[in-house]
């Protein structure tokens, strides 16, 4: 947590933008999470919002991560330093849609694999590279509605972001703390647009 805090001090950002939607964000800060009792009680939309929610969780054991944690981090140091916030992920209603439209069999997969991280022994320590690569082997349908979709959206508002602070001032500056799932995908687009405008700080 201490990385986001001083990379947002050390770079004086003219923004800060965060890989978050209202909702998600307001569930950070009241240290709300999901429980899978809640989530079926919730339906379709509710499991896949609790599969989504572990997958995230997932992914930062593997690594030894706290997305949460340092969003919230990024959120107050931004906060305290008078930087201005800006969301930029895709809402989280339009995410769990577009894993609704998987094809059935991939859902089927896709949620037992999730659930089953969750058994006690099941966590590994994984290459990043080697995940993510058998992600999209497994599952490319969802892989391109969490992690393509999202990259494209979330480049795509930082551009914007970068172009409005551009009409008040020369050069910007703007700091955006993502996963590590998603700092390449947006960086290449970044930079076949806006070189050097954004830092990507992942988790």
């Amino acid at each position: 947590m201490r990385e986001v805090r001083e990379t947002i001090i050390r770079e004086k950002p003219d923004a800060i933008a965060l890989e978050l939607d209202y909702p998600r964000l307001l569930a950070l800060l009241r240290r709300e999470r999901l429980t899978l009792p809640q989530a079926l009680k919730l339906g379709k939309m509710g499991i896949f919002g609790f599969i989504l929610q572990e997958l995230e969780m997932f992914f930062g054991r593997s690594f030894g991560e706290s997305p949460g944690e340092e969003m919230i981090e990024a959120y107050k140091a931004a906060a305290s330093l008078g930087i201005p916030v800006y969301l930029i992920d895709k809402p989280v209603n339009e995410t769990l849609a577009g894993m609704l439209s998987s094809p059935p069999i991939e859902k089927l997969r896709f949620g037992i694999e999730v659930l089953a991280s969750l058994l006690p022994g099941k966590l590994k320590e994984l290459d990043y590279s080697y995940l993510m690569k058998e992600f999209r082997e497994k599952f490319p349908h969802m892989y391109k509605v969490l992690v393509e979709e999202r990259n494209l959206y979330m480049a795509i508002n930082l551009m914007r972001i970068v172009d409005s602070l551009l009409e008040k001032k020369k050069k910007v500056k703007v700091v955006a703390v993502v996963g590590l799932g998603h700092k390449k995908g947006i960086e290449r687009i970044l930079n076949a647009h806006k070189p050097r405008a954004v830092k990507i700080n992942s988790l």
